[in-house]
């Protein structure tokens, strides 16, 4: 008797995706070819202040906890709001960015996937910053920088990704009927 022949049945893909390390590397490639663009920049003078508060980490405390003990997956997830869906569809925990950060972090070069990431939702929602204030929050408080970076991409990514760029207007004054 011979062996029954294999089926092609789809198989789930594994934790890495090709088009993520695609994405990582073109980013990090560009980093090096252009170090000083990067070192250099800061968010126009339009942008805005972030919406949820950099020592406001522990609130949700979930998020607080998840973070402080695995961080990687707290970061792929915002990787993941940030390139693929905003509602997390088809998000798993261990994912490409999961394990950059975790690599990275085994070698303590963890802020530097961070900063870049900072960076990326600073241009895309036009929030306040620069690249050394990027470095300085992934290296003094990482569990902070990941909480920030989640939380305002989620709130974000709810409203549609548009920024509330102006402030609220009064109507004028109270008319009374005569």
């Amino acid at each position: 008797m011979s062996a029954p022949a294999p089926t092609s049945a789809p198989q789930k893909p594994g934790p890495i995706n090709d088009e993520d390390v695609n994405h990582w590397k073109a980013r990090i490639n560009d980093v090096l070819a252009r170090p000083s663009e990067h070192v250099n920049h800061k968010s126009p003078e339009s942008s805005r202040p972030w919406s949820n508060a950099f020592f406001g980490c522990f609130a949700p405390i979930d998020l607080c906890l998840i973070s402080w003990c695995v961080p990687c997956v707290t970061f792929g997830k915002t990787h993941h709001r940030l390139h693929k869906s905003a509602n997390l569809e088809g998000y798993e925990p261990v994912n490409t960015s999961c394990l950059l950060l975790w690599g990275s972090g085994c070698f303590g070069l963890h802020w530097v996937p961070m900063s870049m990431q900072r960076r990326e939702i600073r241009e895309r929602y036009s929030l306040q910053g620069n690249c050394l204030t990027d470095i300085a929050t992934a290296c003094c408080c990482g569990v902070c920088d990941l909480v920030q970076q989640e939380k305002e991409v989620a709130l974000l990514s709810e409203k549609g990704g548009e920024a509330v760029t102006e402030q609220y207007k009064t109507q004028g004054g109270m008319s009374y009927g005569q």
